[in-house]
């Protein structure tokens, strides 16, 4: 498989995992790629039977989609917490990096890494770790950008994108912090939040936050 079709299958599996429809403006906005590469592309996996396309709704991968890609999610969220935790990259930096080495990792390099580090659950950014067999625990799919004024949540992950995360280093949000939605600027482009954790407001732009997932809260 080319590292084109991968890197679709796991924007896919990021922003729907194996239950919720994606949609092009989704992938769009995920690979920064052109509408028409988007529709070409999502053509091609139809044909091969990795995603299914419902008008107007969007893609959801199928069983063998889930399990492609599930095992290329692995192989670059363990790169990704050897980097952090070994040789103390940056979260915001390791992306790039294990995007090079999740192409070369055979499923055994995969497996002598995942027992090297513990067997780590969760990846810098927060997302899960599928295992050896392409099993994964499921995470929420609640954005960000979707909840309230009013709402208590928890900071569960963060898209893999590294200008994102350049974004959200800058910002001081964290991956399991506290926040309450204090307002909704839909004119201005932003989320205005208080973070427990710092102890002070900040302000998240509405494009960042459709890529940043939650576990609502009671308040």
């Amino acid at each position: 498989m080319s590292p084109n079709r991968e890197d679709y299958l796991k924007i896919i599996f990021e922003l729907g995992g194996d239950t919720k429809k994606v949609s092009n403006k989704q992938i769009l906005g995920g690979l920064n790629v052109s509408a028409a590469s988007v529709s070409e592309m999502i053509s091609k996996l139809v044909d091969e039977h990795y995603v299914i396309h419902t008008p107007y709704q969007g893609v959801q991968l199928t069983k063998k989609g889930i399990k492609a890609a599930a095992l290329l999610i692995r192989k670059h969220r363990l790169w990704e917490v050897f980097l952090v935790k070994e040789l103390h990259y940056a979260f915001n930096t390791v992306h790039p990096e294990a995007e090079v080495l999740e192409h070369v990792t055979t499923a055994e390099l995969a497996q002598r890494l995942d027992a090297f580090l513990g067997f780590p659950k969760r990846c810098p950014h927060g997302g899960v770790i599928p295992d050896a067999d392409g099993n994964f625990a499921q995470q929420s799919h609640v954005s960000l950008a979707s909840l309230s004024a009013g709402i208590h949540a928890k900071i569960d992950r963060i898209i893999d994108d590294h200008e994102l995360l350049d974004y959200i280093r800058e910002t001081g949000l964290a991956i399991d912090d506290h926040v309450i939605i204090r307002k909704i600027s839909p004119f201005a482009g932003a989320i205005t939040l208080y973070d427990q954790r710092l102890q002070t407001e900040l302000q998240i732009g509405l494009k960042a936050a459709e890529h940043i997932f939650v576990d609502k809260e009671s308040n």
